[in-house]
This record gives C-alpha cells, sequence and structure tokens, in this order.
C-alpha cells in the first residue's frame, strides 16, 4: 500500500513539457500553432481528434480530411523549461508571449496560419 501512495505522490510531483507546437500542411503551406502546458498530451489529444473528424479548428479538419494526415507533419517549435519555485500556473503569460512571437515569424516567412 505504501508503494502505491508513494508512485501517486511522485505522479502529482511530476512536471509536463511546456511549450509550442505546429501542425504545417506541405499541401497548402499552413500552420496551426498552439502553446500548452503538456506538450505531449496536447499533441496526443490533437492526433486523435484530428483523426476522429472532431477538431475544433474547422478549417484545419477539413485540409486533413481533404490532403490525409501523411501530408501535416506536428513539431514542437519550442520549450518551456521551468524555474525553481514557479507553479505550472505561473506560465500562461509566458506561453501566449511565445505564441505572439511564433505568429508573426510565421507571418513573415509567409505562412499562412489557421485561424482558431
Amino acid at each position: 500500500m505504501d508503494r502505491k501512495k508513494e508512485l501517486k505522490q511522485q505522479y502529482k510531483q511530476m512536471k509536463t513539457k511546456m511549450g509550442l507546437y505546429m501542425i504545417y500542411s506541405a499541401a497548402n503551406k499552413k500552420s496551426f500553432i498552439e502553446t500548452t502546458k503538456d506538450l505531449k498530451g496536447r499533441i496526443n489529444m490533437t492526433k486523435f481528434k484530428l483523426e476522429l473528424g472532431n477538431h475544433p479548428v474547422k478549417s484545419l479538419q477539413e485540409d486533413w480530411k481533404k490532403f490525409g494526415k501523411s501530408n501535416f507533419t506536428i513539431e514542437i517549435l519550442e520549450e518551456v523549461g521551468y524555474e525553481e519555485g514557479k507553479l505550472e500556473n505561473d506560465y500562461q503569460d509566458e506561453l501566449s508571449f511565445m505564441e505572439m512571437i511564433w505568429e508573426e515569424k510565421l507571418l513573415k516567412q509567409n505562412v499562412e496560419l489557421y485561424k482558431k
């Protein structure tokens, strides 16, 4: 029983990787970017929703269906490291700012973005 409590406590203390990821369509050169406090979980959930046909960004979902998943890549663009004493919720402003910077950067490269 102590082992179960110990594992539960370890799980609660685990810190997920935060940052920004991109879904890029090679077929039409459009990108979807999103920040998250859990990169692995969000990417998995996004893939699942796209496969299911239930992604909230309808234009992305339509292109996924039209072009097929083989025409899309998903990559992590940037990760945020944890600082001592900061809680996960303290990073929302930093993540929002990161997304704004990347949107601007991609637009300067003439990459069209899917609208959220």
